[in-house]
């Protein structure tokens, strides 16, 4: 929901602007839950997305390879995955226009919102919530908001608010399969109702400034109470979920967390991904991978970060080389599992970063493996590495592959080149 402004002859009281603004700006995660008027489903190919973010890139000598093509050679990293090669699209010379700013610029993984970071700006809404705005509605969770170490991340609402992420895996493996008792479930649909009755605070609100503002400025505010509407909509569908039983699937609950070892806590992530969208129980996700613990693996005795900025050196790019090599593996395990499941032509998965290079905090050439959705795949698409292509035509392209007719997301000039 975009702020309302206003301009009449009038005098209104900011306060009481502000209130009803306030309240509708404080409930981010519900405002991504609004169902889409644009959405075309029987123009879907795909039907998820499945965002995989690395805080601290890969090294892309690495990762990319010398040659473009589909007859390419594969890179170190890419040799892992050879037997799933024309499932996935290795993509290089692409990041966000306008975005900089290093470690700060996580925010813009997913909105690729200019940021000229130096001077904190306002961010736009993310890729994942803006499928999850649009077709969120058709499961029980529109979204899943995740990180292996921390509650950042690079999902945002329309307003710019970052969404907090689920940071416990054992939580999260219990709000997705483990039914709640009938005390939780009262608890539950007892916050539901009063957020509707916050929406009939800012609705009656809305009628008051009505009658206050002049004809130009009751048309915004007319769109303004349309969506709040629809908030409350959403909220009444939120509350039959909770009645009905949560999927059984044949998997134990994570008692353990590796905290040593990043690699692992990763691929405990995916395997309940993996599980939530088996069950239908969500299909957009994003996962910001940000532990710096990995001397759990066998060869590294340095953290993640340090490694990160290796500054060349050959020992450090050595134990670095086994971190990101685990990273990729565990992706392609992903991809494998949902092929077996015939779920990854109906599933995008992107792995990405905001960093390109971490040892120098450089957000250019960012690192994109592209998996899924019913995309020709088996390629590399080598644009220039100087003059990057914009990464925001690849989101455009996975909106589109959803059946949603936007004509841009962010500073995208179209959809991506060579990606039929």
């Amino acid at each position: 929901m975009n702020s309302a402004s206003f301009t009449t002859k009038r005098h209104l009281s900011r306060r009481t602007v502000l209130r009803g603004l306030g309240i509708s700006l404080g409930l981010p995660v519900l405002e991504s839950m609004t169902p889409a008027f644009a959405a075309v489903p029987e123009a879907r190919q795909a039907k998820r997305f499945v965002g995989i973010s690395l805080a601290l890139g890969l090294h892309n000598p690495h990762l990319v390879p010398e040659t473009a093509g589909r007859d390419y050679k594969p890179s170190q990293y890419l040799q892992s995955l050879q037997d799933i090669r024309q499932d996935f699209t290795v993509i290089s010379g692409s990041s966000h226009p306008g975005v900089s700013g290093g470690h700060t610029a996580e925010g813009s993984i997913f909105s690729a919102c200019p940021n000229q970071r130096g001077a904190t700006s306002r961010n736009t809404i993310s890729l994942d919530q803006l499928m999850a705005k649009h077709l969120g509605h058709e499961t029980r969770f529109p979204s899943l908001v995740l990180n292996t170490n921390s509650q950042s991340s690079p999902a945002y609402t329309e307003n710019g608010a970052m969404i907090p992420a689920e940071n416990n895996a054992m939580k999260l493996f219990a709000k997705l399969f483990v039914n709640d008792n009938a005390a939780e479930q009262e608890r539950q649909t007892e916050l539901i109702r009063r957020g509707r009755s916050v929406m009939d605070v800012v609705g009656a609100e809305a009628k008051t400034l009505m009658r206050e503002v002049g004809a130009g400025d009751r048309d915004k505010l007319d769109a303004w109470f349309t969506s709040v509407r629809d908030l409350e909509q959403r909220l009444v569908a939120n509350e039959e979920w909770i009645r009905k039983p949560k999927p059984k699937v044949n998997a134990k609950a994570p008692t353990q967390i590796p905290r040593d070892n990043e690699v692992a806590v990763e691929r405990i992530y995916l395997d309940i991904i993996h599980l939530a969208l088996a069950t239908d129980s969500t299909r957009f996700v994003t996962l910001h991978v940000t532990g710096n613990a990995v001397t759990g693996l066998d060869g590294v005795d340095e953290s993640y970060h340090g490694l990160s900025h290796h500054g060349m050196n050959e020992e450090k790019l050595r134990q670095l080389a086994i971190v990101e090599q685990g990273m990729i593996n565990e992706w392609g395990g992903f991809l494998r599992r949902l092929k077996a499941d015939s779920m990854l032509d109906e599933t995008m998965v992107l792995m990405t970063s905001n960093l390109g290079n971490a040892s120098s905090h450089d957000n250019k050439n960012m690192p994109v493996l592209f998996a899924g959705g019913g995309f020709k795949h088996g390629q590399h698409l080598a644009f220039d590495q100087k003059n990057n292509y914009p990464l925001p035509n690849l989101y455009l392209s996975t909106l589109h592959r959803l059946g949603l007719q936007e004509e841009a997301f962010a500073t995208s000039t179209g959809g991506m080149d060579g990606l039929a």
